[in-house]
Formats: C-alpha cells, sequence, structure tokens
C-alpha cells in the first residue's frame, strides 16, 4: 500500500478511499474513491518499459475501441517505476457465460484492435517504438521459445522438458506465413473485458501489447471462451470477420498453446513459484496434455 500513497503524493490526489484491485497479476492496480466522488484507478506496472507501452498503446488506441482514458501520468524515479492514473469504465470483468451474442461482438471489437497497423514488430518502450532486428516475426517467436528454455528445464521433469523441447521443433517448421505487423494484446481474455448489459463497455490491460502477428492473439480467446462453451466459436469469428479477415487458425492455435503455457511456466518462475503454484501446475497440465507426457513437474 506504501507505493500507491507515494503515487497518490506525487499525483497531488484528493482521496477519500484506497482499495486494491486482487485481478491484476503482473501490475499493482488500485481504485480510488477521490474526494469529488469520482472513481480512478492508479497503476503501477511491473517495469518502466510497462508503464510506457500501456500508456503508449491507450493513447494509440483512444477512439478506436473502448479503452480506459489516460488522466495522468507520472514517470517514477529512481525508487519508483511510476505509475497511470486512469478513468473508470462502467461495466464489469466478462468472467460470467459468454453468449452468442456478446461473442459477436467481443469479436469485432478484436478485430478493430488488430485493423491498426504499428511500424514494425516490436514494442514500445522508454527510447520509443523498437522494431525487432531483424524485423522477422517467425524468429522472434523461435528466439523467445530458446531464451525459454534453460529457465523451464529447472522447472519441468526431465522427460516433459525433452518432449516440450521436440514438440517445438516439429510444429514451429509447419506454421503458415504471419501476417501483421499490427498491435496485439498479448493477454486478452475474458478478465481484460469489460461488460454491462451485455455489451462491451472497454478493453483494459494493454501493458504487453506490442506490434506481433495476429495469429498470437486468440490462444486465450480459445482457452477460455471457446473452449469453455463451443457456440461462442462461430459468432465470434463472424464479429471478427465482419471487420477483417481471419488467419488460418487451426493451423496456428495448437502451436500457440503450447507456446503460450512453455512461456507462462518462465513468468510464473520470475515471478515468484510458491505465489504462482496453480497458474503453474495450470500450464504443466497443459503441457503435458499437448506433448502426451505424464510425467509431474521436479
Amino acid at each position: 500500500m506504501s507505493s500507491v500513497q507515494n503515487v497518490i503524493e506525487k499525483l497531488k490526489l484528493n482521496v477519500l478511499h484506497v482499495e486494491d484491485v486482487p485481478e491484476s497479476y503482473s501490475s499493482e492496480v488500485y481504485k480510488l474513491t477521490l474526494a469529488s466522488g469520482e472513481t480512478v484507478y492508479v497503476k503501477i506496472p511491473f517495469n518502466r518499459d510497462k508503464l510506457v507501452r500501456e500508456f503508449e498503446m491507450l493513447e494509440t488506441l483512444k477512439g478506436v475501441i473502448p479503452v480506459p482514458q489516460v488522466l495522468d501520468i507520472w514517470h517514477g524515479d529512481e525508487r519508483a517505476t511510476g505509475a497511470l492514473l486512469l478513468s473508470a469504465i462502467p461495466g464489469k470483468h466478462c468472467t460470467a457465460n459468454i453468449d452468442e451474442k456478446l461473442a459477436y461482438r467481443i469479436g469485432s471489437y478484436h478485430a478493430m484492435l488488430h485493423e491498426v497497423t504499428t511500424p514494425g514488430y516490436g514494442v514500445h518502450a522508454t527510447e520509443g517504438f523498437k522494431v525487432l532486428e531483424p524485423n522477422n516475426w517467425r524468429l522472434h517467436i523461435k528466439h523467445n521459445f530458446d531464451k525459454w528454455k534453460a529457465p523451464c528445464q529447472e522447472i519441468l521433469a526431465p522427460e516433459l522438458y525433452e518432449r516440450c523441447i521436440h514438440h517445438f521443433d516439429g510444429i514451429y517448421d509447419a506454421l503458415p506465413d504471419p501476417d501483421g505487423p499490427c498491435i496485439v494484446h498479448m493477454d486478452f481474455r475474458p478478465g481484460n473485458i469489460l461488460v454491462n448489459d451485455n455489451k462491451v463497455t472497454g478493453i483494459i490491460d494493454f501493458e504487453s501489447a506490442r506490434g506481433g502477428s495476429t495469429e498470437i492473439d486468440f490462444t486465450k480467446v480459445n482457452r477460455y471462451i471457446w473452449e469453455v462453451n463451443p457456440s461462442t466459436k462461430l459468432p465470434y469469428m463472424e464479429g471478427y470477420q465482419s471487420i477483417r479477415p481471419m488467419l488460418p487458425l487451426d493451423d496456428v492455435l495448437p502451436f500457440y498453446d503450447f507456446y503460450d503455457s512453455f512461456s507462462a511456466v518462465v513468468w510464473c518462475k520470475n515471478r515468484g513459484i510458491e505465489k504462482q503454484q496453480t497458474f503453474l501446475e495450470e500450464n504443466i497440465l497443459t503441457l503435458k496434455k499437448i506433448v502426451g507426457c505424464p510425467s509431474l513437474e521436479k
């Protein structure tokens, strides 16, 4: 709580009440009630690059899709990464059952997001938009996987780890050409979609968004929407395709389901395995199902 008090002081806010938002898994997020009665949110990102990334994405997407308005920004100091002051959006996290009408609307907004192009494959950082060198999405994906091998080897059982390495080699070469570069959210899931009266009122949490290929952005849609309620897939795709064409998902979803879970193991290690044990076990189970390995983690 001391971190948000520091932000309140830096932004000179007159606050009546501070409430922690527990649904945030990477950054710190707090709901503030101001003396004026207005509700706002303070987001304290995990690092300064994430602060810049979220700010730039929210500014870029303003007027394109419903996103929080950046009311103020503190760029931090030698001890703190900084913070964003964000407007509140009416609505609740889309964690209840999603019907076909809502699925269509979510799909159309996802497509609107993907319609925004970027200067290249890359990310916003403190020094500006940093294009990948080389500007090649496929090599970027392979480079990421290669750097995740060592930390994953420390966590996964030997048999599971070896099967994961061989599995990647087998499915990576079969991927179709990527599209883009355009904005991809990287965490497009129900918890980051706000709804009210069965309509989408906001898309939140852009700290990991970047210029990429749309193929990477359907993994959590598939896992947390389509697999939960298969009847949502067709209307979601119809909503998406009312705005723009969709890649052949059957050719990329299996790869990114694996890729996402492998990267999540590293994320859990970096954030602390004891705190992320449930999420770690969920992703290890996914890996075991994909590669057909009965082994348990170490």
